[in-house]
């Protein structure tokens, strides 16, 4: 198979793993809902941002580590399951949701860019994506592994631009709707919560089975 075949299957391969309902799809989703476009965006790119940690640490081993070493594989999936489910208690708990003043708002998207950027980090599914999808496209014969890993990566991050940047464009259309409706709002959230709360409690599954 030439290179540029490969590139096209591993695109094919990323797009179907991003398109898949998950929780940086969920992310992505309630934060344009609630905040808008350019929250929205935010959680696009602190998603992005933790893709780009996997690809080096994909790089650097540390995704090869934590299949020699179980335990810590384990651990990070409870310590994810306890941030998401802290993310999706204080969703559950909101009595109210506020659009923010510009300054807030600036705050916000801060906020929201290193909470999407953390549950990237902490998505066992990344690690198994490193761990069994990834290095099938890496070809010690066709140039450095570097600059490989490197095309790899960008083709993964423009296709969760494409995918996810269209999903927050899509759902901050009805932010404007929520301002009109801050008790819909409130359904949202805590229906997010909700989802939340369901995925930590998976993750907390599968790292209890790992015993």
């Amino acid at each position: 198979m030439s290179q540029t075949n490969t590139l096209w299957l591993y695109f094919l391969v990323v797009f179907g793993v991003v398109l898949l309902p998950g929780l940086d799809m969920a992310f992505v989703m309630g934060s344009s809902l609630l905040g808008g476009r350019r929250s929205g965006m935010a959680a696009v790119g602190g998603i992005i941002a933790g893709g780009f940690c996997h690809l080096c640490m994909g790089a650097l081993g540390v995704a090869v580590v934590l299949q020699w070493w179980p335990g810590l594989f384990r651990a990070m999936l409870l310590g994810g399951a306890l941030y998401i489910a802290w993310l999706g208690w204080t969703l559950l708990g909101a009595n109210s949701v506020l659009l923010p003043t510009p300054e807030q708002q600036r705050a916000s998207e801060s906020m929201i860019f290193r909470r999407a950027m953390i549950t990237s980090l902490l998505n066992p599914k990344a690690y198994l994506f490193m761990l069994a999808i990834f290095p099938q496209f890496l070809r010690p014969g066709q140039g450095p592994l570097w600059v490989q890993s490197g095309v790899l990566g960008a083709i993964t991050a423009l296709t969760q631009a494409a995918v996810y940047g269209a999903l927050a464009f899509a759902a901050s259309g009805a932010s404007g709707w929520f301002e009109r409706h801050p008790g819909a709002a409130v359904v949202v959230a805590r229906v997010m919560g909700m989802l939340l709360l369901a995925t930590a409690l998976l993750s907390a599954y599968q790292a209890w089975r790992m015993v």
